[in-house]
């Protein structure tokens, strides 16, 4: 299913495609609430052993993202069934009077230029308890679905001047631009001008935002 079908579904209004897959924040009034919503998300038909969504319950609200993964993709793939189950949760969320909010949707990753990745990632993986993402040796992500994942580029020569990790940050369309201009605003600087979405500190750190 690509990006363009999956958001032209019915009922997926409240949702995000964000690389890792698509994403929702339903804003709660209390952990109490939140975890009534997850009980909710829990007892849906489309949920099951084959296809659970993640979950992160905060006080303020949950967050819940659908993934199909791809091997040998940096996107992953959405299925017809996260969007048939990414519908049976708004439909429920809204049984429940909470509302969704997609301004507090974003995905982080972070992303290392390799000259040689086999030779570099199981430094990585072991350095942060990662584990490689399922059915994909492309990157490592967190087994308890709390850090960053880390994907690694294959860097076919060496790059004078630019650092080799920059962290990827991927926000909903309509706030992207927002979140550039208060980066700018914030002493950022475009680092690629036919790039605009490539951004970096007075220091020349950089971070791809968009």
């Amino acid at each position: 299913m690509s990006p363009e079908e999956f958001k032209a579904s019915e009922g997926v209004d409240d949702w995000r495609l964000l690389m890792d897959g698509a994403q929702a924040f339903f804003r709660t009034d209390s952990f109490a609430t939140s975890a009534r919503l997850i009980q909710a998300i829990a007892d849906l038909p489309a949920v099951d052993n084959e296809h659970q969504p993640d979950v992160d319950l905060r006080p303020d609200g949950v967050t819940v993202r659908l993934t199909t993964i791809t091997a040998g993709l940096f996107f992953c793939g959405h299925s017809v069934r996260d969007a048939e189950l990414a519908r049976q949760i708004s439909v429920a969320a809204r049984a429940l009077g909470i509302p969704a909010d997609p301004t507090r949707t974003q995905h982080i990753q972070v992303s290392v230029d390799a000259s040689s990745i086999p030779d570099v990632m199981p430094f990585w993986r072991e350095a942060l308890g990662y584990e490689f993402r399922r059915d994909t040796d492309e990157d490592v992500v967190d087994s308890r679905g709390r850090g960053p994942s880390f994907w690694f580029q294959q860097m076919e020569a060496p790059r004078r001047q630019r650092n080799r990790i920059h962290v990827d940050i991927a926000v909903p369309p309509e706030q992207a631009e927002a979140r550039i201009a208060a980066v700018l605003a914030a002493g950022g600087r475009r680092a690629d001008p036919d790039h605009p979405w490539i951004l970096s500190d007075p220091e020349g750190n950089e971070v791809c935002l968009g």
